[in-house]
């Protein structure tokens, strides 16, 4: 099985506890990855479809794709 890389750690744990943080989201975004905010998204968006984050981090992972799932619910044509 492969491993997170420590950029893709790094990357979970801010997820995990940029709430915590003074002052906003994309501004830390920009300084610790040098991403914004839509290419930071993309970012996650790859590293919770792998296996190796959801053994890393359970909780987060799980919480991620439920938020991601029902963003996708909500914007879903109606059948």
């Amino acid at each position: 099985m492969a491993t997170l890389s420590a950029r893709e750690r790094e990357v979970l744990e801010f997820e995990q506890s940029w709430w915590q943080l003074l002052g906003a989201k994309e501004a830390a975004l920009r300084e610790l990855f040098s991403l914004s905010p839509t290419a930071y998204q993309q970012v996650v968006g790859e590293l919770i479809e792998r296996p190796e984050a959801l053994a890393a981090y359970p909780l987060l992972v799980r919480r991620l794709r439920r938020q991601r799932d029902e963003r996708r619910r909500q914007h879903a044509p109606a059948r």
